[in-house]
């Protein structure tokens, strides 16, 4: 069996462990992307870093589940890894996210559709929001930050596929674009993030 094999078998066991971060909605569960991360060989290129914006607050609350009852919006469910350049899954590794609501507004004076999580002992992590707004000069996207306990942090921002403004969004990078699939009045989403450690 080769590296690639063993890793792969070591990931596809924990699958089904992805429930304890987040109980998600049982449309979820059902049409969510594969969930075996694509390793190769060689050492997997690192998630590329971006700009933190304007808009980042410190002290987020612990929170997986930023959808609110009454919220405008459509619902949105991401869920991946975190990775070593090696297809290692990093444990206990920080994600905090922040974004915008559905006109393109960030709250600024709370933690509306912001909130920070843990990987598993897999390395996975699930997001339940809603599909953030485009605002003037910007596309659709999520921000997030990603730290592997005790190494260096990772700033970067996600992208949602076909949208009008991707081409006009100076910021944009294609390999920062999440996989997506409708499933009724939901989005769902795939993104593996990839740290420079091993």
């Amino acid at each position: 069996m080769t590296n690639y094999q063993s890793r792969r078998r070591v990931l596809e066991a924990g699958v089904f462990g992805l429930g304890s971060l987040l109980v998600p909605s049982r449309s979820f569960a059902e049409s969510q992307p594969s969930i075996t991360p694509e390793c190769r060989d060689s050492d997997m290129a690192a998630t590329p870093r971006e700009t933190e914006g304007p808009f980042f607050k410190p002290s987020s609350p612990a929170n997986a589940d930023l959808y609110e009852v009454g919220i405008a919006g459509r619902l949105f469910e991401l869920s991946g890894f975190v990775l070593s350049r090696d297809c290692k899954p990093v444990s206990r590794a920080l994600l905090d996210f922040w974004q915008a609501n559905d006109t393109g507004d960030y709250d600024s004076s709370g933690f509306r559709l912001r909130g920070h999580q843990f990987t598993d002992a897999g390395g996975r992590y699930r997001l339940r929001s809603i599909v953030p707004g485009a605002y003037e000069r910007r596309t659709r996207h999520i921000h997030v930050k990603v730290q592997p306990p005790g190494g260096r942090l990772l700033t970067t921002q996600l992208y949602f596929p076909g949208e009008p403004k991707n081409g006009s969004d100076g910021f944009f990078r294609s390999e920062l674009l999440m996989r997506t699939a409708s499933n009724n009045a939901a989005l769902t989403g795939r993104f593996d993030f990839v740290l420079d450690v091993r």
